[in-house]
């Protein structure tokens, strides 16, 4: 039937399993680069190293594993919904009523989110933390079956881009890519398309909903993850037509890197090399695209818990730990290869995430808004003017 699809778990063979990775003898002599299958299914290449370390990671995940049973076992399955203070990341003054458990529970959460949510405890946590399933109660039980079934067959200028992006999205992946990943993932992008007609669909989103699809139990959880994203956790029009958010984060994202890593913003200016060249896919994709699944999902924990200045303090991150690397560049084209291999090899989510929460120093979400609205004119100017030629192109050639 057409209704059970939204609730139906989806029975992928890849569901997240803890497994100790082996290279062979031979590879481990000689040091080669050997292919495995990640936690989410995707294929992944890296030498001995690599998978030393990502056997590390995994273990460690298994510690954090039973952390997390033992406060639910202590303090029921859902302690982490206990009243919590969203605000102390923020260091806003707490009000001297507050209950010590309360506290107690805010800096406890915000630490183990940092060091990872268990892979099967992340639906869960994400539904519920990030706001997904509050929005998801103030509509009809059937508002997702209603929707998917109410635009089904219709064409709009988002659904041929979706269509045409779907077999482009993580090809060769053993579900995504498959008839039913097709048409699943695009159910989850039409919809929202229609949810939002502001919005409706644009490059980038493919990636973001087809993670959120590996990672939630059904497809329309899936949905809601991808709604609470886009309307609450990120700033506003980042996905719209003329991408405007989208170019205000990155005049941001150039301003802190002046901040926060002068050495490097000063070299790559005289290299004239601008940020957005890698630093655009990194935000529109949410890293989907450029880390490992296992460490990009790392890094959406924090971002659905703490907030869109995650973004920034994890590119900030990236360019921080390669510092010596770019600074020895002569070439624009030697610092996007340094960049690239490095978010590609980037299996070690805890050392990324200590560089971006302990290095990179604090960076408060009303201080990003601020830099925002200082932004903002300029890029409306410039996306104005750009408009005005493409008009003045076209009434010219109209003649």
């Amino acid at each position: 039937m057409y209704h059970t699809h939204s609730k139906r778990e989806f029975s992928i063979g890849f569901q997240p399993q803890m497994q100790i990775l082996r290279p062979s003898i031979h590879s481990r002599r000689a040091n080669l680069m050997v292919k495995f299958q990640d936690l989410y299914g995707f294929a992944v290449e890296g030498n001995v190293d690599d998978v030393n370390i990502l056997n590390e990671v995994r273990e460690k995940v298994r510690q954090q594993g039973r952390v997390w049973w033992a406060l639910e076992a202590s303090k029921g399955a859902n302690w982490y919904l206990l009243p919590h203070v969203s605000s102390l990341t923020e260091g806003i003054a707490l009000k001297s009523s507050l209950r010590l458990s309360t506290l107690t529970n805010a800096i406890t959460l915000k630490r183990l989110i940092r060091k990872g949510i268990p892979p099967v405890l992340r639906p869960k946590v994400w539904f519920s933390l990030s706001g997904a399933a509050k929005k998801k109660s103030t509509v009809p039980e059937s508002y997702y079956n209603d929707l998917t079934k109410a635009v089904e067959g219709k064409v709009t200028a988002a659904t041929k881009q979706i269509d045409h992006d779907l077999p482009r999205t993580f090809p060769g992946h053993p579900w995504l890519d498959t008839q039913e990943g097709h048409a699943t993932l695009r159910r989850v992008l039409v919809g929202y398309s229609f949810r939002d007609s502001d919005v409706g669909y644009c490059q980038g989103l493919n990636y973001v909903a087809a993670l959120l699809l590996l990672v939630m139990k059904t497809e329309e959880d899936a949905f809601w993850m991808l709604a609470v994203l886009l309307e609450n956790v990120l700033v506003n029009d980042c996905y719209t037509n003329n991408l405007s958010g989208c170019h205000v984060e990155q005049r941001v994202f150039q301003d802190l890197l002046v901040k926060k890593c002068p050495r490097i913003a000063a070299h790559l200016e005289e290299l004239e090399f601008d940020v957005s060249l890698v630093a655009t896919e990194w935000f529109l994709c949410l890293f989907s695209k450029s880390l490992p699944s296992e460490t990009t999902l790392r890094v959406w924990d924090v971002l659905f818990y703490e907030g869109a200045k995650v973004l920034f303090h994890v590119a900030l991150a990236i360019f921080k730990m390669k510092e010596e690397e770019l600074l020895r560049t002569h070439h624009v084209g030697d610092v996007i290869n340094i960049l690239q291999k490095t978010t590609h090899h980037l299996f070690d989510p805890d050392e990324l995430l200590t560089v971006a929460f302990d290095k990179i120093g604090s960076m408060t979400t009303n201080t990003i808004s601020k830099e925002r609205k200082k932004q903002e004119p300029a890029v409306m100017a410039e996306l104005d003017q750009r408009l005005r030629r493409l008009n003045s192109v076209k009434m010219d050639d109209d003649k």
